[in-house]
């Protein structure tokens, strides 16, 4: 059994085996779940920006362009959208 300490803030230091067996490295987050009999199980959270694909695509509009999206932005803050430079000119 391995053990830690409750700090006066609330903190606990997972040790080094847990942490390494769970993945965890500073800035991870975990859950903590209470189960009956005053047990709690403390459950790494992984997730990543791949977690999160194609949760915002409408398969009903066509895809616009960066420069599409500023032009836009600046339509709808009432300004009128800056020329751009053509595809492959330097600058």
């Amino acid at each position: 059994m391995t053990l830690a300490k409750v700090t006066s803030k609330g903190q606990v230091t997972i040790p080094l085996e847990i942490r390494q067996k769970l993945g965890l490295e500073a800035g991870s987050r975990i859950d903590f779940v209470l189960t009956g009999g005053g047990r709690v199980i403390v459950e790494p959270v992984h997730s990543s920006l791949k977690s999160l694909d194609g949760v915002f695509r409408d398969a009903r509009r066509k895809p616009v362009s960066l420069a599409e999206m500023q032009d836009a932005i600046e339509e709808e803050a009432g300004s009128a959208p800056r020329a751009r430079p053509e595809s492959g000119a330097s600058t």
